[in-house]
């Protein structure tokens, strides 16, 4: 099946503890498209400006990634710089400008149309929504959202959660739209708003799936010695994920978002070991299937 990625195409500058860079690819959909592509066809929407490095789009072709659905503006692209600590899971945000996304109203190209996996990474709900109301047929949407859009776009998340499948969020964000310190009953007050699906990421320590009638299923993260910069790596996940639904082209039910967790956290665990997509950019196919390998070693008895 075709999957459709919509969501911020970025330019980031990232400080780590032991290193920093400018001018990198960064953005919802950029990760997202990348992790996807090593498991059907990508097309990817989005919006850049005209200082956007065609370096950067290239890298997304070499993917093979149908980069049909980036509109080009002549504003600015949309841009971030943070900066993260010690422990790596902190990070401090020191610029945001909106720029090209202020404007945006997300347009198709007519052969986006009729994808059958719609992934709608994190971005303004109202542009998710426009995304979808031009989707002819989906037989699978999910949605990722943030702190931002909980606090300033309720009525639209609202709507939007209605309308999909699964909907994929961090621990604090869904303790935030919950209003409830415990993940489990988060995860089944997410289900009542709309998806028939939920995931929580819970970062270094996995994921938690919630599904109809109490189903309930967790992973682990894959264990990595080092990480170089976490950026995009729930991004990354949930592209893993539906990459593996389309691949399997099949109805998706609780069993199969079961096996799509393991090449979604092992999509992450690629992405934090390098900035930006450079990781997911220079990997083949045999090493993720290596890793999964080994990720079911250290999970099943």
């Amino acid at each position: 099946m075709n999957i459709l990625v919509a969501g911020t195409v970025a330019i980031d500058d990232i400080r780590t503890p032991s290193s920093s860079r400018k001018n990198l690819m960064g953005g919802s959909a950029a990760y997202a498209a990348m992790a996807s592509s090593f498991f059907a066809p990508t097309r990817i929407v989005g919006i850049v400006g005209r200082d956007f490095p065609e370096q950067h789009i290239n890298t997304l072709k070499q993917r093979e990634i149908c980069t049909e659905g980036i509109e080009r503006s002549e504003g600015e692209s949309f841009y971030w710089s943070g900066e993260y600590h010690e422990n790596m899971d902190e990070r401090t945000t020191h610029e945001v400008a909106v720029n090209v996304l202020e404007a945006y109203s997300p347009k198709l190209p007519a052969n986006y149309q009729s994808s059958e996996i719609i992934v709608l990474a994190n971005m303004s709900p109202s542009n998710q929504l426009d995304v979808l109301s031009q989707c002819s047929s989906p037989q699978f949407v999910v949605a990722d959202t943030m702190d931002i859009w909980i606090q300033t776009e309720g009525k639209s998340l609202d709507d939007l959660l209605t309308k999909i499948d699964m909907l994929v969020i961090n621990e604090s964000e869904a303790k935030m739209f919950t209003q409830t310190g415990n993940l489990v009953q988060a995860g089944r007050l997410l289900l009542q708003t709309g998806p028939q699906y939920a995931i929580i990421k819970t970062g270094e320590h996995g994921a938690l799936l919630f599904g109809p009638d109490g189903g309930f299923f967790r992973v682990g993260a894959y264990p990595l010695a080092s990480v170089e910069d976490p950026t995009g790596a729930g991004d990354s996940f949930l592209g893993g994920l539906a990459g593996y639904l389309a691949k399997k082209n099949q109805r998706v039910d609780f069993p199969a978002l079961k096996h799509a967790l393991s090449p979604a956290t092992i999509m992450a665990s690629f992405t934090c070991e390098a900035f930006s997509v450079e990781r997911l950019a220079e990997i083949q196919r045999s090493d993720i299937d290596e890793r999964l390998k080994a990720y079911a070693g250290y999970t099943q008895l």
